[in-house]
Parts: C-alpha cells; sequence; structure tokens
C-alpha cells in the first residue's frame, strides 16, 4: 500500500483505521488526522486527498443558513437604478431575466436564471438539508443521489461572474445614463463572498462523518 503525502512530507497511517481512495488513480492510503493548514496528496499523481476541516457541522449549517437570507435579499431587491432627463427606473435580478426574454434573448435568460438563480438556491437547499441531519449524526434521507448532484451542480453557480459582469456595466453605463448600484448588487456581493467560502469545503467529508443506516 502506498503512502500519502502531505504538501510537504508523507502522510503516515496512524491510529485511524479509515482509508482513502485517490479518485484520479484509485491508489489507497489510510488516513490520519491533519493539523490546520496540512493537506493530504497522492504520490502517484499528485491530486488533493484530503485537507484540514476549519469549520465544524454546526459552522457550515450558520453558513448556509446566512447565504439563504442574503440570497434572498440579492433577489428582491433592485440591483441598480438608471437615471436619464430625469427619469430613473430601478430592476431587480428577474426584472433583468424577464427583459431579456422579451427582447428575444431567450437562451441568455435561460442560463441567467439557471446560473443565478435556480442552480445557487438547489445547492444551499441541498447542502442545508445534508447538514441538517449530519448535525445529529445522521445521513439524510436521498443521501447518495443528492451528494452526486451537490458535485454536479458545484460548477454552475456564478454568482461571482454576474457580480463582476455588473459592475462594469455599471461603469460603463455611468458615460450615458445616471447610474445608482442598489441594494441588491451590495447583497450579491456577500453571497459572493459566502458561496466562495463554502465552495471551498469537502462536503465529501459527510460519508465518514456520518454512519450509513443498517440495512
Amino acid at each position: 500500500m502506498a503512502t500519502a503525502t502531505r504538501t510537504t512530507d508523507c502522510l503516515h497511517a496512524r491510529s485511524s483505521d479509515a482509508l482513502l481512495i485517490c479518485e484520479h488513480c484509485d491508489t489507497v492510503y489510510r488516513r490520519r488526522p491533519l493539523a490546520r493548514g496540512e493537506v493530504a496528496r497522492c504520490v502517484r499523481c499528485g491530486a488533493e486527498l484530503d485537507r484540514h476541516r476549519a469549520l465544524s457541522v454546526n459552522a457550515l449549517l450558520a453558513l448556509i443558513l446566512t447565504a439563504m437570507i442574503v440570497f434572498v435579499q440579492a433577489n428582491i431587491w433592485p440591483i441598480f437604478t438608471l437615471g436619464l432627463n430625469g427619469q430613473f427606473s430601478a430592476t431587480t435580478l428577474w426584472g433583468m431575466i424577464v427583459a431579456m426574454w422579451e427582447q428575444e434573448a431567450q437562451v441568455v435568460a435561460v442560463l441567467a436564471a439557471a446560473t443565478l438563480f435556480f442552480f445557487p438556491m438547489a445547492k444551499m437547499l441541498v447542502m442545508g438539508w445534508l447538514l441538517w441531519f449530519a448535525r445529529a449524526g445522521r445521513r439524510a434521507p436521498g443521501f447518495a443521489p443528492l451528494m452526486v448532484a451537490l458535485h454536479r451542480i458545484g460548477p454552475w453557480t456564478m454568482s461571482e461572474v454576474f457580480v463582476l459582469g455588473a459592475l462594469v456595466a455599471i461603469v460603463k453605463a455611468h458615460a450615458y445614463f445616471d447610474v445608482v448600484a442598489d441594494p441588491g448588487i451590495y447583497a450579491y456581493g456577500a453571497l459572493t463572498l459566502l458561496i466562495t467560502i463554502f465552495a471551498g469545503v469537502d462536503m465529501r467529508q459527510l460519508w465518514e462523518q456520518t454512519p450509513e443506516p443498517a440495512p
């Protein structure tokens, strides 16, 4: 049996009998607790196997609940207000999506709705569902398919792309209109920060932290 490496040295087997399997080359290792900042890597292919988990299940659940509150605010508050000749018009995310749909940009509207609303909402709901049961040491109903779904929808949450694009648009539109950034864009900025934090959390830890129910 091969040994895994941290970023600096070897990961030797100690008291834990839990195993790690590299997803890329199927090499099997014995697990040991990692200190803060340590990362276990495969000696064969260099892939990341495990890393120190700074956030507990309760902390992750609190983070998800906070993100869901901010998500609601980001979608009901106006994003920005445009003014021209004394007339002002504010819009929300869904106002922009409906406008794109009505202007024959249905593909862009569907992509925006999926990546900015449905996928982030689904990811937060699934994570919240899994973590709610995990805090009691149990696996949630539908645990395995939900873990697979969570892995697949992860790359499709693109709030950070939207925030960057909106800021660029506000700067450019300022040359032609009176542009005021509304609370919605700040909420999306906070949501992007929260999503970035829990996007780096390895939810695979729930496989080990929650025992498989007896048949």
